[in-house]
């Protein structure tokens, strides 16, 4: 469950940070101080769940909860007043917290978060193995691209370019957040326009992904901790 705390009390947030950081399961995504930054990230990180403040300078947490797009991440409240509470359920919230979160109320909420996600995902979709080739229309013809031939990848408006170990960069039409859930565990995220296949990654640099065959990818500050526990977790299992 990859989750984004969102709250402009910095204690709070480390706080949140520290007790859902101890809970199985949990993969910080990101942290973000206003609703500004809030609804960037989930832009670029995708998250499944916010943990979400109400009272923030600028954009509330329930005007943040308002402006997510479909489909959007689940929305469990975190907030010292209980005032709010109708208005937090009315906007779909799973769950409603109250400062300073406690441990045991939070592992109620996880569980309550569980059921939720698990709704959103078909049986069938679940299952359904990663593609093991891309299909690509190209003027008038249909280019065959083996997934495990990409390098990387990177976004371009309404396209991804594909780096392929040959060389060629052929364009997809699909958004990188939607193919990356169709191409699974083997992929993951490096940058907000880009993610790497992780069985091609090489070595970690100060701002990129050294890649077989010579190539690199980027890598920004914000996916770097997540980027090196996955390298990490993969190399143990070998």
């Amino acid at each position: 469950m990859r989750v984004l705390i969102v709250d402009d009390e910095p204690q709070a947030r480390a706080r949140l940070q520290r007790l859902l950081s101890a809970m199985p399961g949990i993969e910080i995504a990101g942290i973000a101080k206003d609703g500004e930054q809030a609804l960037a990230q989930v832009a670029a990180l995708a998250p499944d769940v916010i943990f979400l403040d109400i009272q923030m300078p600028g954009i509330s947490g329930l005007d943040v909860a308002a402006s997510l797009p479909d489909p959007a991440p689940a929305v469990v409240f975190a907030t010292a007043f209980d005032r709010y509470a109708l208005e937090a359920f009315d906007s779909d919230a799973v769950d409603y917290l109250l400062k300073p979160v406690e441990a045991e109320r939070l592992a109620r909420a996880l569980d309550r978060l569980r059921d939720r996600l698990r709704t959103r995902i078909s049986p069938t979709r679940a299952e359904q193995a990663p593609p093991a080739q891309l299909l690509i229309p190209d003027r008038g013809r249909t280019h065959v691209v083996a997934v495990a031939e990409i390098l990387w990848l990177e976004a371009a408006d309404n396209y991804v370019l594909l780096h392929l170990l040959d060389g060629r960069t052929p364009l997809l039409r699909r958004s990188l957040a939607g193919l990356l859930v169709d191409l699974g565990a083997g992929f993951m995220r490096t940058h907000r326009s880009a993610a790497v296949a992780t069985a091609q990654v090489l070595a970690l640099g100060n701002s990129e992904l050294a890649l077989r065959g010579g190539a690199s990818a980027p890598c920004s500050r914000q996916y770097r901790a997540a980027v090196l526990a996955q390298l990490s977790s993969n190399s143990k299992a070998l």
